[in-house]
């Protein structure tokens, strides 16, 4: 299977409409056409929390959003792809729910991490957990065992509350890897093209070590379930937030990757109104990525960022982000903090807002991801230019809301009619079918105020020229008459 190298659509599967027979309706009737390269469909299956990524089971669609003959219907038109969280399963699914009962005489129980899997005597040494990459106070749960008293503790990476709701699987156990396998035949017998391996860089648990994106063992973990999906053709996506360095690995084992670095460089050149950290950035970077500005999360900072930014401009960026309603997921270990204090690790809010709901500068800001080297992913909120959902997120009490808003079909109706989605449309179609974007990227020559990338192939030339100094964006390219034409973002 060869991913296209066009546009994707990311949503979840009830936000635009609310379930997928509303979705598919939405993109016949108001986006025929633009998302040639595909659907990324967030967790649509049953789930525990964490809207979907806590799953109970693969193996069925949540009801409320539909089923699989909803996902198959989606497929005949567009590539599907789908989460997998490797590291974790939901507490509530059947597998550790029966280990609740019967504890170690379960046949799932090797499928989970108890700690004397670590650490011997099954206690953990503080001076391990001290060097622990951590998402929360510690990395494990205590659970009772129903049917002999005993508590258990296992490792659970993830989680708001305690204990938590994600219980990681042990990648290493018979169990696990033949989940693993028979969760991926399912995608492969649904139609699903590409998956994305969400919190991988989690899986590997060594005691003193950070046990996060362990080497060799991240690598021939990743070897075999590569060689699981290949076997199916399905394309695999690592999702892993760390340093670009890591990703880089990732490029020289052949993955696919995510650029993480874009969203942040990108809002730094417009604010700033300077390319040179972007044109920098761009010059070296692998070309196998899909490029995204904004997500279900935020905009990537620490540690994704760390080397790559200044700290006063870091500061002041962030400043300008919450001014203009934005909010922010801190570092939580104090040890991968600045020395300074900055722990920044992602930025929260629309896109559109966090650019001052400025039309100019977001379409700047979308074509130059538009024209980065990738494949290109636009989150469903950043497609309709959504404003920060305040209301949402104080219903919710989780700052991720703020860029989560569910549409109804009258709300996506009104905001289709926006110029600036109607110009954001006209671009995206663009890049979907101008033909050199299969060619040779170039980085041209430029000073500091402004940006120029242009693609080539054969006869056809396309170039994208902005001006930072008032977001003005401009398209020259050769027509299919061999004459220069030209417009404006």
């Amino acid at each position: 299977m060869v991913i296209k190298n066009q546009v994707q659509l990311i949503t979840y599967p009830d936000s635009l409409g609310g379930d997928l027979k509303t979705l598919h309706n939405v993109l016949e009737t108001h986006f025929p056409n633009i998302f040639k390269g595909g659907i990324h469909i967030l967790p649509p299956f049953p789930s525990s929390g964490d809207r979907g990524f806590a799953p109970l089971t693969y193996f069925e669609i949540e009801p409320q959003f539909g089923t699989w003959d909803d996902i198959q219907h989606i497929s005949k038109k567009y590539d599907i792809l789908l989460d997998l969280m490797v590291n974790h399963i939901s507490a509530k699914s059947t597998y550790f729910q029966d280990f609740l009962k019967k504890g170690r005489e379960s046949k799932y129980a090797d499928m989970f991490i108890t700690l004397d899997k670590i650490w011997p005597d099954g206690e953990p040494r503080p001076e391990d957990v001290e060097k622990i990459f951590l998402r929360r106070t510690e990395p494990f749960s205590e659970f009772t065992i129903e049917e002999s008293g005993e508590i258990e503790k296992v490792w659970t990476t993830f989680g708001k509350v305690s204990p938590s709701e994600q219980i990681d699987l042990d990648v290493n156990s018979e169990g696990s890897r033949q989940l693993l396998t028979d969760i991926l035949t399912n995608f492969r017998k649904n139609k699903v093209k590409i998956v994305r391996l969400d919190a991988i860089g989690y899986v590997i648990k060594k005691p003193g070590t950070t046990c996060f994106f362990l080497e060799p063992e991240i690598h021939q973990f990743l070897d075999w379930i590569t060689k699981i999906a290949n076997s199916l053709d399905i394309e695999l996506l690592p999702e892993v937030h760390a340093h670009y360095s890591t990703q880089l690995k990732l490029a020289k084992h052949g993955h696919w990757i995510y650029d993480f670095i874009l969203p942040y460089t990108i809002l730094d050149a417009l604010f700033n109104k300077t390319s040179t950290r972007l044109c920098a950035y761009l010059k070296d970077r692998p070309h196998k990525q899909f490029t995204m500005l904004d997500c279900h999360d935020g905009i990537p900072v620490k540690p994704d960022l760390n080397g790559l930014y200044e700290n006063k401009n870091a500061r002041d960026l962030v400043e300008n982000c919450l001014e203009r309603g934005g909010n922010l997921s801190l570092i939580f270990s104090s040890k991968h903090r600045d020395k300074n204090g900055f722990d920044v690790h992602q930025i929260r809010g629309t896109y559109y807002s966090l650019l001052g709901c400025d039309d100019d500068a977001y379409l700047a800001a979308r074509a130059i991801q538009l024209f980065t080297p990738g494949i290109p992913q636009i989150y469903y909120v950043g497609l309709l230019a959504g404003k920060n959902d305040d209301t949402g997120m104080e219903i919710s009490g989780d700052g991720r809301a703020i860029n989560r808003h569910n549409y109804s079909t009258q709300e996506i109706n009104q905001e289709v009619q926006k110029d600036v989605v109607k110009r954001l449309l006209t671009l995206i179609r663009f890049r979907n079918e101008y033909p050199a974007f299969n060619g040779d990227f170039e980085m041209n020559a430029t000073d500091p105020n402004k940006v120029s990338l242009s693609w080539q192939k054969e006869k056809k030339r396309c170039s994208l020229k902005i001006n930072l100094m008032n977001n003005q964006s401009i398209i020259n390219y050769v027509n299919n008459q061999g004459q220069i034409d030209q417009y404006i973002v």
